[in-house]
């Protein structure tokens, strides 16, 4: 049975470059949610004028890949103790959150949130907020990292830290 599950750290295009290769996850879409309007444009996302987060939303299957895993995983490959930002990017539509949809997938991420800790010198920040709604970004920022290897921001940024993730997380890998 498939599960979902939101989360942002950062610039969406990064995150979904690094999940995309999990086995477990099915699909992986870049877009917003924690906001106040409805279906915002990432050119209105980028103004931190609508309290939206940059996020990826997961479909997974949680026979191959559990939860912990996943936000285990999303805690270690970005900065959960910066507020509103990451590296070059700073907003709040960079911050760190987790969305979830029951009692259980807080209590879990609560969970997860508690065990990282202790690798980080300073606390972790990460927002642990209801899930509500998920906008999906226009088609041009899905899997923007595949589509787009060679731009400047992928090779400065993205396939950095995707060599780190593959490293640390080969056995994982699809």
């Amino acid at each position: 049975m498939e599960k979902e599950i939101t989360f942002g750290g950062g610039c969406y295009w990064c995150t979904e470059a690094m999940f995309r290769e999990l086995k477990g996850v099915i699909s992986v879409k870049s877009g917003f949610s924690g906001g106040n309007i409805k279906n915002p444009s990432y050119k209105e996302v980028c103004t931190g004028r609508t309290g939206h987060a940059e996020v990826i939303h997961l479909v997974y299957d949680p026979a191959l890949i559990s939860l912990e895993r996943l936000l285990l995983i999303h805690l270690t490959t970005h900065d959960p103790t910066t507020l509103n930002r990451q590296g070059g990017d700073v907003g709040t539509q960079y911050r760190s959150v987790i969305f979830y949809a029951n009692e259980q997938e807080k209590a879990i991420a609560e969970k997860v949130i508690n065990e990282v800790q202790a690798a980080y010198d300073n606390d972790i920040v990460t927002e642990i907020m209801p899930f509500e709604v998920f906008y999906e970004a226009e088609e041009s920022h899905q899997d923007y990292y595949k589509n787009n290897t060679e731009a400047g921001y992928c090779q400065a940024v993205i396939s950095p830290k995707l060599k780190k993730f593959r490293e640390k997380y080969s056995n994982l890998r699809k």
